[in-house]
């Protein structure tokens, strides 16, 4: 009985390691991006609430928050 317990107790933990992430498939993408400009596809999911996809003239794509200004302090 104990081994039991034991290995749900370890299939437990090893199913509910798991991070959960928003996917970055369907990305919301901000409308005014300038004409001629490559998209490139985000690299690491949405850092939260609000933030778009945006285009940087100076630093290219990025998340941006209306509010907050650019993620990783642009």
């Amino acid at each position: 009985m104990k081994l039991f317990i034991t290995t749900a107790s370890t299939m437990m933990i090893i199913l509910m390691a798991g991070c959960v992430a928003e996917p970055v498939v369907g990305v919301p993408v901000a409308p005014a991006i300038p004409a001629g400009v490559t998209y490139v596809a985000p690299a690491y999911v949405r850092p939260g609430p609000g933030y778009l996809w945006n285009y940087h003239v100076q630093y290219g794509w990025g998340w941006h928050h209306p509010q907050y200004g650019w993620h990783r302090g642009w």
